[in-house]
């Protein structure tokens, strides 16, 4: 029990962070959460758990390909904002608008031999 609270409260940590970062610099803010921070976590908590490498680094290869249609809501979200649409219409767009992206994906991963 304590293990997973210590799982959380380094993981909610993280977030918080980048949060409270923002209010100063957005910049920073931006590249902090960009890093696979969270990623990192997992790979860790997995090898901490026992995982195999192997398994380790499946689900590395299996994020690479996953992150490719996330990067339409880091496009779509800034120009619907800028465009004076309000946040939450921007975001509910965005993040329809990127899990048909994800839909669309996974045919072409499956198509070259990605399994997921």
């Amino acid at each position: 029990m304590l293990y997973y609270a210590l799982k959380v409260g380094m993981s909610a940590l993280v977030i918080v962070a980048i949060a409270e970062i923002a209010k100063r610099s957005s910049g920073f803010a931006a590249l902090l959460a960009a890093l696979p921070l969270t990623s990192l976590l997992a790979f860790m908590w997995m090898h901490f758990d026992g995982s195999e490498p192997e398994r380790i680094a499946e689900i590395s290869s299996q994020i690479f390909w996953l992150v490719l249609p996330s990067l339409v809501l880091f496009l779509l979200l800034p120009l619907l904002l800028r465009q004076g649409l309000g946040f939450w219409l921007s975001l509910a767009i965005s993040v329809i608008v990127t899990a048909g992206c994800y839909l669309a994906m996974l045919p072409v991963l499956r198509k070259f031999g990605v399994q997921l």
